[in-house]
């Protein structure tokens, strides 16, 4: 009963409706996500949709690149969007080719001003989506980027994503398209080839119940954050949220406090690698207050942390591109899944517990406590850097 109920008041408050047939499989690192990426894109036979933040230009960049031009070669309508600011070499070194291969390729927001705080220019296209022939769709937190980082060149980059089938291609499908239109308006590149773009027939694959989750700037502004907060004040026996930049304002905080006082057990997993050290020191000005009230808190240290996903109670689950941060959840254009399927959750959970065991480190009040008070100090002032940053940026963190 517990499961229907979180469902019915989440389709109220989430941007997607909970869709039932589909088949939800989780990919754990580039590893696991390039391969079934690369396999869709040479099975394409219609239309390849792929939007994504950073489109390097290394070797797996390179390969997508190979694949998409043949894609197109063939042709398959292959339309790419990248972000101007993560896509900064793609649209130096990739771009020109892509065009000249038949890949139809825009770019959000290319005017930047070399920091600027200004809202506009921190409006990123954060998502990572890609939708083939209306019939698979790939969402997740992993970039078009190569596996393994230079901060830890022993193991791969951690993130996830998650492929789908079924009834939830429809709302993906229409998200990625009405993106691609719109930015395509803003850039004065409204008639583009005059295609029409690939339709789904909303077919179950599977059991799975799932929702799309987006965060934009018009009707959808706070659908992520919310289906969070309400997934956690729900919660009875257990969350676990892996996040890679963890800066939550006030409401969600004080949402785990609130489930961590109703006992709730809480395991928080967030960075001990940083590739932004400004915001990982920020976090962790944070922490006090959390191992005060009897969350858990574990730093990976075998490579960089980049995902972002959570289970609680052991149903529920997400998987996608937003960070808890204010910029993710107030600024950037975002895509989670989000998941009812217990097995789908205890596929996930097993994964976390994995990578807390074997690459994490337990952080306690004691050790806390014996912090240098010049490191604590450093934290404060990261604490209170990123809060002006999001106040030029006109955004409310607390």
């Amino acid at each position: 009963m517990r499961v229907k109920a979180i469902s019915a008041r989440l389709r109220t408050k989430a941007s997607g409706k909970w869709l039932r047939g589909n088949t939800i499989t989780l990919l754990e690192n580039g590893e696991a996500f390039f391969p079934a990426l690369l396999d869709a894109i040479d099975a394409a036979q219609q239309e390849i949709l792929l939007q994504t933040y950073i489109f390097a230009t290394d070797a797996t960049g390179l390969r997508v690149t190979d694949a998409l031009a043949r894609a197109a070669a063939r042709g398959v309508s292959v339309r790419v969007l990248v972000d101007g600011f993560g896509g900064l070499d793609f649209v130096r070194e990739l771009m020109n080719e892509l065009s000249n291969a038949g890949v139809e390729t825009l770019i959000f927001r290319r005017e930047l001003r070399p920091f600027s705080l200004h809202r506009q220019r921190l409006r990123r296209l954060h998502r990572k989506v890609t939708v083939i022939d209306g019939r698979i769709a790939f969402v997740g937190g992993i970039n078009i980027i190569d596996d393994f980082d230079a901060e830890a060149p022993e193991h791969p980059r951690y993130d996830y994503a998650v492929r789908v089938e079924g009834t939830l291609l429809e709302p993906i499908l229409i998200s990625s398209q009405r993106l691609r239109r719109q930015v395509a308006w803003t850039s004065l590149r409204h008639r583009i080839r005059g295609q029409r773009s690939a339709g789904v027939q909303p077919t179950a694959v599977g059991d799975m119940r799932a929702a799309f989750l987006i965060r934009d700037n018009l009707r959808h502004r706070s659908d992520i954050e919310n289906a969070y907060l309400d997934a956690i004040a729900h919660a009875h026996e257990e969350i676990v949220l892996a996040n890679a930049y963890f800066f939550p304002g006030r409401r969600f905080r004080h949402a785990l406090l609130a489930a961590a006082t109703r006992g709730v057990k809480i395991t928080l997993l967030l960075q001990g690698v940083a590739d932004h050290p400004m915001m990982q020191y920020a976090t962790r000005a944070l922490y006090p207050v959390f191992l005060e009230n009897g969350i858990r808190l574990f730093e990976y240290q075998r490579s960089v942390l980049h995902a972002k996903v959570a289970v609680i109670d052991h149903h529920w689950a997400t998987v996608g591109s937003s960070n808890i941060d204010p910029f993710s959840l107030m600024l950037a254009r975002e895509a989670n899944v989000a998941v009812i399927d217990r097995t789908f959750a205890a596929t996930l959970e097993a994964s976390l517990a994995a990578a807390i065991r074997d690459g994490a480190v337990e952080l306690r009040r004691e050790d806390w406590a014996r912090q240098p008070i010049f490191r604590r100090l450093l934290c404060w002032l990261a604490y209170h850097t990123v809060r002006l940053a999001a106040g030029i940026a006109g955004i409310k963190s607390d």
